[in-house]
C-alpha cells in the first residue's frame, strides 16, 4: 500500500498457575508507527483496525527517522532484559539521573502539557521543568 509499519515489542513474563511463559507483546498497546508520504495519509484507514492518528499539540504526531532507529536499536539490544514505560503522574517519586540534582529523589507534584513540577524535599527545592517537544 506504499507505507512501512513498525510495532515495537518487548518480552514479558506472564505467571500462570502452573508455569511462567515469556511472550512478545507490543511496547505501546494499540499503537503502530507508520512511515508514509503525506499524500498517502488517508489510505491508512483502509486497513482494518486503523481508527485514527495520534495527535500532539493539535497536529498529527511525527517521529523522526533517527528517533525510530534509535528505539529499534535499543529494543533489539541482546543485553536489554526489561523495558518499562512510565509517564509523569503527580505523587510519583523518581531519582534524578542527570544535572545538578543527580541522584536526588524528587516527588512529582504537577504535570502539564509541556511542564512538570517536582519537589526535592530534603533540599527544599522545587524543580520546574519544560518538556522537550518530540514532534
Amino acid at each position: 500500500m506504499g507505507f512501512t509499519v513498525y510495532c515495537p515489542t518487548k518480552k514479558e513474563v506472564r505467571q500462570y498457575s502452573d508455569r511462567k511463559v515469556t511472550k512478545t507483546v507490543p511496547l505501546f498497546s494499540a499503537y503502530i508507527f507508520i512511515h508514509l508520504e503525506e499524500t498517502n495519509r488517508d489510505s491508512v484507514f483502509s486497513v482494518p483496525g486503523i481508527e485514527r492518528y495520534l495527535f500532539w499539540l493539535g497536529k498529527p504526531a511525527v517521529i523522526r527517522i533517527e528517533e525510530m532507529e534509535a528505539m529499534r536499536s535499543y529494543l533489539e539490544d541482546d543485553r536489554l532484559e526489561t523495558v518499562a514505560l512510565t509517564k509523569f503522574t503527580p505523587g510519583n517519586k523518581m531519582v534524578l539521573t542527570q544535572g545538578a540534582f543527580k541522584d536526588y529523589q524528587a516527588t512529582i507534584t504537577e504535570v502539564g502539557r509541556k511542564r512538570v513540577r517536582m519537589v526535592i524535599k530534603g533540599m527544599g527545592v522545587v524543580l520546574n521543568m519544560k518538556l522537550r517537544d518530540l514532534v
